[in-house]
């Protein structure tokens, strides 16, 4: 693309905030901004259902909750990536087991998957990691062939194809973030994709505090509903994780610009790539024929012994470099873990799990974890990636 841009909000955020704010939040003057944002997400998508959230981390713990998932069930989820996975699981009262994940690709693995079901797995939550999707046609596979239910976690993975599919588009429902650093922002937020009607309407009740008038399609509570003395309101339990109208203004802003919004980050990506051809010691995430990745970031893995990341690090910022991002440490290793402080859910876990949460684990995201440089590649004028591009060619020529 050849669109000049200089700032990440440029388009319909400030119009569509101001109408949110002459509004004054009246249910009568609504913009109806979260409505609008959920048809347009579910049509660019290609899904029948789009539900909105405050975070891309309730939108899991939502899902799980529709699905009935709760103390004794055993949900399998990726060590290797940011932990708000394995606190939805948490905060369903279940328990998180690991499957380790592939050296190249740094995606959950399906044979490891496979080797941690028991009678106990009830679902499996997949990471699109940096911006990759997992095997999704194994995955599922796995999971059809033991009735599993499957989250997609897309917070890192916006317009990513899996074999000509979009990706958020292949498990029984997917969720996406849209916090500061995912490729449309509205500062928080979130939502959840499904084909399944049912699904989509127990997780809105879920969303809404259980009202009996909101569903797959409907969003909010109305003057009419609340009006009647005779309104049974909650159905079912549920929690306030609505997003708010002014968040979704911007969000919907945000995705009129998606395409271009995406690209910016793939032609970072290329502008690094390009920097570090020919360099041997450092392996970028592998991306299988028939994918394509949206490119959160741009992540390689450091395979020379006699250089240390900070080493690294330090050189490339020495050099112009805006900085590198380390890769999280493995869920099971944070201290929340190692002393089994969960706020409680501990006792809902059994304890041979709980002491399993230990070095060992999965050997191969522990091996991949230390050695992870993650480059922000959130650059919307292009003359800015390159800067970053050039500042890598540096760093590498001199070691």
């Amino acid at each position: 693309m050849n669109t000049t841009i200089t700032r990440r909000l440029h388009g319909n955020e400030q119009n569509y905030v101001q109408q949110v704010l002459d509004s004054e939040f009246r249910g009568s003057k609504s913009a109806g901004m979260t409505a609008r944002l959920e048809a347009a997400f579910a049509q660019r998508f290609g899904s029948k259902y789009a539900i909105s959230f405050v975070n891309g981390t309730a939108t899991m713990h939502a899902a799980l909750e529709a699905r009935g998932i709760g103390p004794g069930d055993e949900v399998i989820v990726p060590p290797l990536t940011m932990s708000a996975t394995t606190f939805a699981i948490l905060q369903a009262n279940a328990t998180p087991v690991y499957a380790d994940v592939h050296e190249d690709t740094f995606q959950i693995s399906a044979s490891a998957i496979e080797a941690c079901i028991t009678e106990k797995t009830r679902a499996i939550i997949t990471v699109s990691l940096f911006g990759l999707s997992p095997d999704m046609d194994a995955i599922m596979a796995i999971a059809n062939k033991h009735g599993l239910f499957v989250i997609e976690d897309n917070a890192e993975c916006f317009l990513g194809r899996y074999k000509g599919r979009m990706v958020g588009t292949l498990g029984h429902c997917s969720s996406f973030s849209f916090q500061s650093s995912k490729h449309i922002t509205s500062g928080e937020g979130g939502m959840v994709l499904t084909d399944d009607y049912e699904l989509a309407d127990r997780i809105r009740k879920v969303q809404c505090l259980g009202y009996a008038s909101v569903g797959a399609t409907k969003s909010s509570v109305t003057k009419r509903d609340i009006q009647d003395p005779d309104y049974f309101r909650h159905v079912t339990m549920g929690w306030n994780y609505r997003m708010p109208e002014l968040c979704s203004a911007v969000a919907l802003a945000q995705l009129e610009n998606i395409d271009l919004l995406v690209s910016r980050r793939i032609e970072a990506a290329q502008a690094f790539t390009e920097a570090a051809q020919g360099c041997d010691w450092l392996t970028a995430q592998h991306i299988p024929e028939g994918l394509e990745h949206s490119y959160w970031t741009w992540v390689v893995v450091l395979k020379r012994d006699d250089i240390s990341w900070r080493q690294f690090r330090d050189r490339f910022i020495s050099f112009g470099g805006d900085g590198i991002y380390a890769a999280w440490q493995l869920s099971y290793l944070e201290p929340m873990f190692q002393k089994q402080s969960l706020l409680g859910r501990e006792k809902f876990i059994d304890q041979k799990i709980l002491d399993g949460y230990r070095h060992g684990l999965c050997p191969v995201a522990e091996r991949l974890q230390p050695r992870l440089l993650q480059f922000k590649n959130s650059y919307w004028d292009p003359a800015d990636a390159q800067r970053q591009a050039q500042a890598l060619h540096k760093t590498i020529a001199s070691f």
